[in-house]
C-alpha cells in the first residue's frame, strides 16, 4: 500500500502541474481528493492492515492528501495569473493613439454677453448673488413695498403654485435686494442675474421667461448721478467708447415709475440698457 500511495503521489502531482485551466483543476482535485477519488478508495483498505501499519499509513495518507492540496493551490494561483495576464492584455489600450475630439456646442450668444455684463460689474467691486426661482410672494411683492392691489400681483399676470398666492415663480430677481439686505452688512454692492417669470403672451419682445439683471447699492452719499455714471459705462464696455446712452421718465404696468436708459453706438445698433 505504501508504494500505491506514493504512486498515486506522484501521478497526482504530475497531472496537476499540467492541468491547463481551472475547469480541469477542479476535476483533477476531485478525482484524487473526493469523497469517490484514487486516495479515498486507497485508505478503504485500510482495515486489512495491521494495528501497527494503520498508523502509519494513516499519517502517510495525511501527508500525500497535503501534498496534493499544496500543489492544487500552487497551480491554481499559477492560472489565476496567466489568465489576468491574457484578460490584461486583451484590455489593452493603446494610449499613443490620436483621441477622438468630442463634438462640442457653443455658449449661447445671450450667455456670452451676460458673462461680459458680470466681468463688467465685478472689475467695477460689485458681488454676483444667485437666489430662489420659486419665490414668496413676501419677497417678491410685499417687502419690495408693492401693495395688494398692484395689477403685477394679479393671478393673469404672475404663475402662482399655491391657491393663497403665496408662493410663485418670481416675476423678477428684485427680490435678491431683500435677501441682500437681510443678510449682508453695509455697505452693499451687487447684482442679481437670472431667469423670471411672467404670463406674457409670446411675441418678438415678450416671452413667459425671460432674464433679468437687478442691481443694488446701499451705501453713504449715492446719488443718481453714481446710477448714471455706472449705466455709461457698462454701455461703453459692451458697446464701444463713444456710445450715447439717453435717460428719460416712464410709466411700465408692471413695476410702476421707471427711469430706462437707451444707448446708441454712432448708426450701428439703439438698445435699452
Amino acid at each position: 500500500m505504501k508504494e500505491l500511495m506514493q504512486s498515486l503521489r506522484e501521478a497526482a502531482i504530475r497531472s496537476i502541474m499540467e492541468t491547463a485551466d481551472m475547469e480541469k483543476l477542479e476535476a483533477q482535485r476531485v478525482r484524487y481528493l473526493g469523497k469517490k477519488g484514487e486516495l479515498t478508495a486507497i485508505l478503504r483498505q485500510m482495515g486489512s492492515l495491521s494495528a501497527e501499519e494503520r498508523p502509519v499509513m494513516g499519517q502517510m495518507a495525511n501527508q500525500i492528501r497535503a501534498e496534493i492540496e499544496r500543489a492544487l493551490d500552487e497551480r491554481r494561483e499559477e492560472l489565476s495569473k496567466k489568465l489576468l495576464e491574457l484578460r490584461l492584455e486583451s484590455e489593452t489600450l493603446d494610449v499613443t493613439l490620436p483621441g477622438r475630439k468630442a463634438a462640442l456646442g457653443h455658449k449661447h450668444p445671450m450667455y456670452n454677453v451676460l458673462d461680459q455684463i458680470k466681468d463688467i460689474f465685478i472689475g467695477m467691486g460689485f458681488e454676483i448673488v444667485d437666489g430662489p426661482e420659486v419665490e414668496l410672494a413676501d419677497y417678491n411683492f410685499t417687502k419690495l413695498n408693492i401693495d395688494e392691489a398692484h395689477p403685477s400681483r394679479e393671478w393673469t399676470d404672475t404663475f402662482y403654485f399655491t391657491p393663497d398666492s403665496r408662493i410663485l415663480l418670481r416675476t423678477q430677481t428684485s427680490p435678491m435686494q431683500v435677501h441682500a439686505m437681510e443678510t449682508r452688512p453695509l455697505p452693499i454692492r451687487i447684482i442679481a442675474p437670472g431667469r423670471v417669470y411672467r404670463k406674457d403672451e409670446v411675441d418678438a419682445t415678450h416671452s413667459p421667461m425671460f432674464h433679468q439683471i437687478e442691481g443694488m447699492v446701499v451705501d453713504k452719499g449715492v446719488t443718481m448721478s453714481d446710477l448714471k455714471a455706472t449705466l455709461n459705462l457698462v454701455v461703453e464696455k459692451i458697446y464701444g467708447a463713444g456710445t450715447v446712452t439717453r435717460f428719460r421718465p416712464h410709466h411700465f404696468p408692471f413695476t410702476g415709475a421707471a427711469r430706462p436708459a437707451r444707448a446708441r453706438a454712432g448708426s450701428r445698433c439703439s438698445a435699452p440698457a
